[in-house]
């Protein structure tokens, strides 16, 4: 990646002094087509009209090929080799007005970066989608790569005969070009194309104005051929007009861009993609099996927030990366808050507390945490912050922001600022100027406490009664870590529980208050019966860890799945989540709570979550001597929970993939190749394709599937995701061979795809197979630097944060971890993030280890 990063201060002063007017943007994609090398290119030549401030400066565009060859400035022919050094073309001497024009050879992409190009094995049909953020749109033709050099775009694109071609406008095919309608004004990182056979569904939107006028949207669906016949088309049209109607009833601003299509494509790296008019998606959100209701929201979700984007993000984006939470904290917060307005999906705040938040709050007590509002310094930097800070965190931040100022005057903002600040760039002051004027609140007090500190806050009960069983006072007790020690005004409900006649522990008592400072006294609940649970943050308000007194901790214990209300039992599921992980509860409790109560959940998304928790709490925060007696325990309840639960439901299913994950004794072992020969059978369950792969993952890992039997289901399954499903278990294998095969396609060769890349490190890193892994944790020290730097940003991610030996849980692992930070203090800063971050996990993992360790001896 050396040259190819740009930094803040180099995108200032280019927007000081670079005004673009306009791109016309040529490419010539024939050659994706037919024999060719692995390194074939593309043709791309690109026009670019801008004004330069300051007549006579330099400047440069931005470019990433294997080849240019021309170029010229104001008519003037330069030599490339002069211009251009493989990552910048060199703009001397500029006029006040200019035309630059650069032809180049482009690469096709093997990473999701770029122009991705893939082939299908299932039928060998070549496929094309482009993906650019944060700055990849210069991988496929020249420009000024930064989000505040708006301009509007043309393109056109000669295809392979009988290919489509989609992009952000309308098309149309004339004399064998397809040709666009010229962009609005939008970033050069939104801009897309996509190329291929693809099967298309097309509907269509209409909605009558405020002002008696009719909005009409065309509406496509686009997946690859091979997978049209799982694609449920009827469904996520009609979550994209139920969201359309949300949004237009919320935002009082009628979408912007004209059409909208959604293409669902391969090896994508991303859940989705907002390109405006031109959505791209992973095609994972194309279920090939039974899945769960969960499956079904979150899709519909990630189709919502993308909707958001066209809004946050589209028409008004951030002047830089550090304000990247401006689109993506209000997305992720829109997608909740759309899937309960205008979708089935009407349980979709569980989801938020119980999944998204438990992402922010991992990623807000790692040390790389950082305020919502980021220091982004460059784009390695931008790279790594799109994560549960930006997203979760944010979108957590801003739901508490409508408690506090009132959710219509939130709406009321937004509308302030989309209609100010259209097809323009903002930055953070813009959005609190507009909410200051719908709220009449201080924001600029909630910003300094909300978006511009780091970490999160731990909120506990205090409660006395009186002799007559009534509580005297319930306090609020606010804490913060040492390292980030901001204590933050928080808009709470507080909800008081007892135990019921029938059994049930259910609410009688409710408040809403607001916490400020290290201890609140909640006068509204004095004189209440003393409750048998206290919940701090019910209803999930505010963005805080919550902690819970001794009584309901002991509540919890005994009567966890009694919790009548799912949102509460979510959140105190997440609460005790946090205590396992902060080394406060011992891991072995944490799974005793899920074998007990797990089986009485009804949310399959929290039940999956619980899946995920409790094995890696096995896995990870139990102490390695109990780990064997840990995983029969977890296998026995899954498979009893199997066995009870209705056939053919979405529970039967969740629990079948949950036993799958934690058998490891013969008998279950028996258990999953018989259900896979048809010579075991359990009512109702249906072992589809997909579900074979996950039966065949542990058979793989402890030895009983080998790679004869896993070449024989792929010729079952001879398809995109059969072939992932196999190459990942191909590296599960239990072999040294195995192993040092894997890393070295991985670390010595250059030749995997970004989806068999992730395959082959998932596989490879298999938590049962520490012995076989060990000799690989001081090599990944010795050659992450190396791979960074020559391989793509999103592959160096890949390899870095897959291959760090975590499952090598011990003391040696940390100092070699310190050891190799503190002898490459020059290295790229991002790189160094990752490390840090999964160094801070496996001391996190160990601290947790200690205490379950403690709490099996008694002490």
């Amino acid at each position: 990646m050396p040259g190819e990063n740009l930094s803040r201060d180099e995108a200032q002063e280019r927007a000081a002094l670079l005004t673009v007017d306009g791109y016309e943007v040529a490419l010539d994609l024939r050659s994706a087509v037919g024999e060719g090398p692995e390194s074939r290119t593309f043709r791309s030549v690109t026009t670019i009209r801008f004004r330069c401030a300051e007549p006579g400066a330099a400047s440069f565009a931005d470019l990433i090929a294997p080849h240019v060859t021309a170029v010229s400035l104001n008519g003037e022919d330069l030599d490339p080799v002069a211009v251009f050094d493989g990552a910048r073309v060199l703009l001397e001497d500029l006029a006040a007005e200019n035309e630059l024009v650069v032809d180049a050879q482009c690469a096709y992409s093997r990473t999701g970066e770029g122009m991705h190009r893939f082939t299908d094995p299932e039928d060998g049909e070549v496929y094309l989608y482009t993906q650019y953020e944060p700055a990849d749109a210069r991988r496929v033709f020249a420009n000024f790569e930064q989000p505040d050099l708006k301009a509007p775009y043309r393109f056109e694109v000669t295809a392979p005969e009988g290919w489509t071609v989609w992009s952000n406008g309308a098309g149309e095919l004339a004399e064998g070009v397809w040709r666009f309608a010229e962009t609005e004004p939008i970033s050069t990182y939104i801009t897309c194309v996509v190329a291929g056979p693809y099967a298309e569904a097309r509907e269509h939107y209409r909605r009558t104005l405020a002002d008696g006028s009719t909005l009409e949207i065309p509406l496509g669906l686009l997946c690859r051929k091979s997978l049209a016949r799982h694609f449920d088309t009827e469904e996520v049209f009609e979550v994209t007009k139920q969201g359309l109607d949300f949004f237009h009833d919320n935002f009082d601003y009628p979408y912007p861009f004209g059409k909208y299509d959604q293409a669902f494509v391969p090896e994508y790296n991303l859940g989705a993609m907002e390109n405006p008019g031109m959505v791209t998606f992973r095609e994972e959100f194309i279920f090939r099996g039974k899945v769960t209701q969960a499956a079904y929201e979150r899709r519909a979700n990630v189709v919502l927030h993308e909707m958001a984007h066209m809004w946050f993000g589209d028409l008004v984006t951030m002047r830089w990366w550090d304000d990247l939470w401006l689109k993506e904290s209000f997305a992720d917060y829109m997608g909740a808050f759309a899937l309960v307005g205008a979708t089935r999906y009407r349980n979709a705040w569980v989801t938020f507390a119980n999944n998204r938040k438990s992402w922010a709050y991992r990623a807000d007590q790692l040390p790389s945490t950082h305020p919502i509002t980021a220091d982004i310094r460059d784009l390695e930097d931008a790279k790594l912050n799109f994560d549960g800070i930006t997203y979760a965190k944010g979108a957590s931040v801003l739901k508490q922001l409508g408690a506090y100022v009132g959710q219509e005057a939130f709406l009321e903002g937004a509308r302030r600022y989309f209609k100010r600040h259209a097809y323009g760039n903002t930055e953070l002051g813009d959005l609190l100027s507009v909410l200051a004027e719908t709220s009449g609140r201080d924001m600029a007090a909630w910003s300094r406490a909300w978006l511009q500190t780091a970490g999160v806050n731990s909120l506990t009960p205090q409660l006395t009664s009186d002799a007559e069983g009534r509580i005297t006072e319930l306090a609020v007790l606010q804490e913060a870590a040492a390292s980030h020690p901001q204590l933050r005004p928080h808009r709470v409900a507080i909800g008081l529980y007892r135990r019921e006649p029938d059994g049930t522990l259910a609410r009688y008592a409710r408040t809403e208050t607001d916490v400020d400072g290290a201890r609140t006294v909640v006068a509204d609940l004095a004189g209440q019966p003393e409750p048998d649970l206290v919940l701090v943050n019910d209803e999930d308000l505010t963005y805080c860890k919550i902690r819970f007194d001794a009584r309901s901790l002991d509540t919890l214990r005994a009567h966890l799945g009694d919790l009548t209300d799912p949102l509460a039992r979510a959140l105190c599921w997440t609460a005790l989540w946090n205590l396992t992980r902060d080394a406060l509860m011992p891991a072995r409790d944490f799974v005793d709570l899920v074998l007990r109560f797990a089986g009485r959940e009804s949310d399959i998304g929290v039940l999956q979550m619980l899946h995920s928790w409790a094995r890696s709490a096995l896995v990870h925060y139990a102490a390695p001597e109990w780990r064997e007696e840990g995983g029969r325990l977890l296998a026995e309840g899954a498979l009893g929970e199997l066995r009870k639960a209705e056939p053919g439901s979405q529970h039967q299913l969740t629990w079948a993939r949950f036993f799958a994950a934690v058998a490891s004794g013969e008998a279950d072992l028996q258990l999953l190749d018989g259900l896979l020969d048809g010579s075991a059978k359990i009512d109702g369950l249906d072992v589809d394709q997909e579900l074979r792969w996950v039966f065949l993952e542990p058979l793989t890992v402890h030895g009983r599937a080998d790679g004869a039997a896993l070449a024989a289901e792929l010729a079952r399954d001879d398809t995109a995701s059969g072939k992932r499903h196999q190459v990942r278990l191909l590296a599960a294998r239990p072999s040294a061979e195995v192993k040092a095969e894997a890393w070295k396609q991985l670390i010595e060769a250059d030749t995997l795809s970004n989806a068999l890349v992730e395959a082959t490190i998932a596989g490879f890193g298999q938590p049962e197979q520490r012995a076989l892994t060990a000799p690989y944790a001081p090599r990944y020290f010795e050659v992450i630097e190396r791979i960074w730097a020559e391989r793509s940003i999103q592959i160096g991610m890949h390899v870095v944060r897959g291959l760090f030996p975590t499952a090598q849980d011990s003391q040696s692992t940390v100092d070699a971890a310190d050891a190799w930070l503190d002898g490459h203090p020059a290295a790229a800063p991002a790189l160094r993030r990752l490390v840090l971050e999964s160094r801070d996990d496996l001391a996190r993992a160990l601290r947790g280890q200690d205490r379950d360790r403690a709490a099996a001896q008694g002490t």
